[in-house]
């Protein structure tokens, strides 16, 4: 009985061994493994970008299109400056036709001008264009701080400041003024109904008492430092 009890035992231990050492084989065998196909270290220099997915990715910074109405105005704004462009041209080139031409044809046509004058109906506009183009020559027209507002989908309005100089029978000239100009959309067109021209220092005898600068900005006696 003692004897099958000790042989039992030993086998036991036999193969307690037998697996102990089966399993430091296995692990010493794939830690070699592992060794041997691990791949070299890069630095991060040259390791291979990874790759992102949609929803990983930054989103994209895309500017809102622009609605209907932003899209109209914006077209309409071009369609006046265009006409305006034009009337400036016009001017330069001291052509009575293709400056009136820009003006609504009706009696209802009013034009404050630089002089002080009122130029009533689109015939009356014309005849004192021919006159003066007449006797002008070498006209030079500088136009700035062009603005235009649009006034609804058939209404506009373009102001600036203007620097006219010109030979008028024979004689150099020059003034300097503001412009205010009310466009009409008249069927297709763009049509100048009024316009408001003013010098831009106008003479202290036309403007009231209230409203005139004085010639030189004076400031004040600078006060005495206060004693401590």
């Amino acid at each position: 009985m003692l004897k099958r009890q000790f042989f039992a035992a030993a086998l036991a231990a036999a193969f307690c061994a037998a697996g102990a050492a089966a399993q430091n084989a296995n692990n010493n065998a794939t830690s070699g493994a592992a060794r041997r196909t691990a791949p070299a270290r890069t630095s991060p220099a040259t390791q291979p970008a990874q790759e992102t997915t949609p929803e990983q990715q930054p989103a994209r910074s895309a500017s809102a299109p622009r609605s209907p109405r932003a899209a109209g105005e914006a077209a309409q704004s071009r369609a006046v400056r265009e006409t305006f462009d034009s009337l400036v041209d016009g001017i330069r080139r001291a052509d009575a036709a293709a400056v009136t031409k820009l003006y609504w044809n009706s009696p209802q046509l009013v034009l404050f001008n630089n002089n002080g004058t009122v130029t009533k109906s689109w015939e009356q506009a014309r005849s004192n264009r021919e006159s003066l183009y007449a006797k002008v020559l070498d006209v030079k027209l500088d136009v700035r701080d062009v603005r235009v507002k649009t006034l609804g989908p058939s209404g506009a309005v373009v102001t600036c400041l203007w620097d006219q100089s010109q030979t008028a029978e024979g004689q150099p000239e020059r003034a300097t003024g503001r412009l205010t100009i009310v466009y009409q959309k008249v069927g297709a067109d763009w049509k100048i109904v009024h316009t408001h021209t003013s010098p831009d220092k106008p003479s202290p005898s036309n403007l009231l008492p209230s409203e005139r600068t004085p010639a030189v900005e004076t400031t004040p006696p600078a006060r005495p430092p206060a004693k401590p």
